[in-house]
């Protein structure tokens, strides 16, 4: 039954949420996934949204996005997607599914609402700028 069921653990793949600059200077958020294991991994989803349930019940909800990455090389990253700020109020999930050999891999990342600001800013292994990051 449940207890019978061992997923593989993840680790050394992180999540982050990096504040960057655009071409005409303007502060814009993107969200990365980065590789810190020693090999590559394989065939790499994540799927991302965003909700919220408020203290009367109410809830918000964005859509499910889905994103094929491919492969994604050891001490490497790739973009997962650009991110706005109005997001920040809700809890962003990023649901990363890849394969190493023939084992799959899958984890959740949860940014909680009201975490992504400049106060929790760190710098991001990597990808070397400042941002919030799960491992």
């Amino acid at each position: 039954m449940k207890k019978d069921i061992n997923p593989p653990k993840v680790e050394n793949i992180v999540v982050a949420v990096v504040k960057e600059k655009d071409e005409l200077n303007h502060d814009v958020w993107n969200v990365y996934l980065i590789n810190q294991q020693p090999r590559t991994i394989e065939n790499v989803l994540v799927s991302s949204k965003g909700y919220f349930t408020a203290e009367n019940g109410d809830k918000t909800e964005t859509s499910m996005l889905r994103h094929a990455l491919g492969d994604l090389e050891s001490q490497s990253y790739a973009l997962i997607e650009p991110i706005m700020e109005n997001l920040f109020v809700l809890h962003n999930e990023y649901w990363v599914s890849f394969f190493v050999g023939h084992t799959m891999y899958d984890k959740k990342y949860i940014f909680l609402a009201e975490t992504i600001k400049d106060e929790n800013l760190i710098n991001i292994p990597v990808v070397n700028k400042k941002g919030i990051m799960i491992k």
